[in-house]
């Protein structure tokens, strides 16, 4: 018996004319029978959730090495928080809401062990061979990496998930095909030979709003985190005026309130400004804009999904807070410095003697691969290991390992 979903209703609902329309996706690079009961970006966003990089990022670090505490954020509770704005965004705009929660799920699972600290170190050792890019190596877990499906390596995402995954941030090139933030990785240009994702265009609103969900969150977090962790203070919030003027509506209202209550007072209502914010300059490009149709949105020569001028300038001011008072502080340095160790460690280690990568399914065949193929194994298993792996494969290979805490 044949099921006309449409008709059923699963996975539809109200779309406005320029969101991305699961019935007419592009496809999957291998043809695969459309599901009775979900629209294909559900489908995507559920194939994304089953996966073991999504699991992993339970271990991996989003600021704070894990064993500083159980309450700050992880990678993966960062990414539930950005998928959680990303829909919120995703139904104020009418765009598919599936979409935009896949790639936002998605987007950070190409990092490393150890935050932005691993990636740096990871890129360090594999400039010989291509450097590291973690939005590059998000699309190799993806079509690659990944190996659940008897008939395709990866998951076989649609090309609308895939481009979200690789352009949310926008075009990696320009019209001529010169790199708009440097060289586009050669991982992503290589799979474009086969699966073009069109480096040129700006991406779906919907992987737009994922994006911006991504800075709203990580804005938002890291300042609760500060908090706990003692690097930041209330007084340290004063210096940004956004910030300052939250502080007051809540004291205002709440004079007596505790500390902790405090806090989630201020980071709701900054999640509440900058969302607003994003919904309104949204919906003013778009009435500028009048697309037709999401072709549209991928052929406008700027993001519609992005904040107001005024909201960019705090928005840079609260980066500039982050960084001076806790990416940068002596003691998230020490930590830092001594993950990096622990990743170029694990790299030499394993160029030397691959064996010694017990889990990888492909040390039985190392023999016959060159040096730059086996550093690029070597930087994919190093690139999915979680925080607690990476330290404990380096406490069996090495006589001292350094304190992360």
């Amino acid at each position: 018996m044949s099921v006309d979903t449409r008709i059923l209703g699963f996975g539809s609902g109200e779309r406005a004319i320029f969101a991305s329309d699961p019935w007419q996706s592009r496809g999957r690079l291998v043809p695969e029978n459309s599901s009775l009961t979900r629209s294909e970006f559900q489908r995507d966003r559920d194939r994304i959730v089953h996966t073991t990089a999504f699991r992993r990022l339970k271990h991996k670090t989003q600021v704070f090495i894990g064993v500083d505490g159980d309450h700050y954020r992880t990678r993966l509770t960062h990414t539930i928080e950005v998928a959680q704005i990303a829909r919120a965004l995703a139904r104020a705009l009418k765009i598919d809401e599936d979409l935009a929660e896949g790639v936002a799920l998605v987007h950070d699972f190409g990092h490393t062990p150890f935050g932005h600290t691993g990636e740096d170190a990871l890129h360090e050792v594999l400039l010989p061979y291509g450097g590291f890019d973690h939005n590059a190596q998000s699309l190799r877990i993806v079509t690659k990496l990944e190996r659940r499906y008897a008939e395709f390596d990866g998951i076989n995402l649609t090309w609308e998930s895939l481009e979200g995954l690789v352009k949310h941030n926008g075009p990696l090139m320009d019209r001529s095909g010169t790199g708009t933030r440097g060289s586009v990785p050669q991982p992503i240009l290589d799979y474009c030979e086969i699966n073009d994702l069109e480096l040129a265009s700006f991406a779906s609103l919907e992987a737009q709003v994922a994006a911006i969900a991504d800075d709203i969150a990580y804005n938002t977090h890291d300042i609760d985190d500060g908090l706990r962790s003692g690097y930041l203070t209330f007084d340290m919030l004063e210096d940004v005026p956004f910030l300052a003027a939250m502080m007051r509506e809540v004291r205002a209202k709440y004079p007596n309130l505790e500390p902790a209550r405090f806090a989630n007072e201020i980071m709701r209502r900054q999640i509440t400004h900058m969302v607003e914010d994003v919904i309104g300059v949204a919906q003013r490009r778009l009435e500028d804009l009048k697309p037709q149709s999401v072709l549209d949105i991928r052929a406008a020569d700027h993001a519609i999904a992005t904040f107001s001028d005024e909201m960019a300038e705090t928005d840079r001011a609260i980066k500039k807070l982050l960084f001076s008072r806790i990416y940068r502080h002596p003691e998230i340095m020490r930590i830092r410095a001594g993950a990096a160790q622990i990743v170029t460690d694990l790299f030499g280690a394993y160029m030397q003697e691959p064996s010694e990568m017990q889990s990888h399914y492909w040390v039985s065949h190392i023999a016959g691969l060159s040096e730059a193929a086996r550093a690029r194994h070597v930087g994919d298993y190093l690139a999915g290991m979680t925080d607690t792996y990476a330290v404990k494969a380096h406490m069996r290979l090495f006589d001292r390992t350094p304190d992360l805490r």
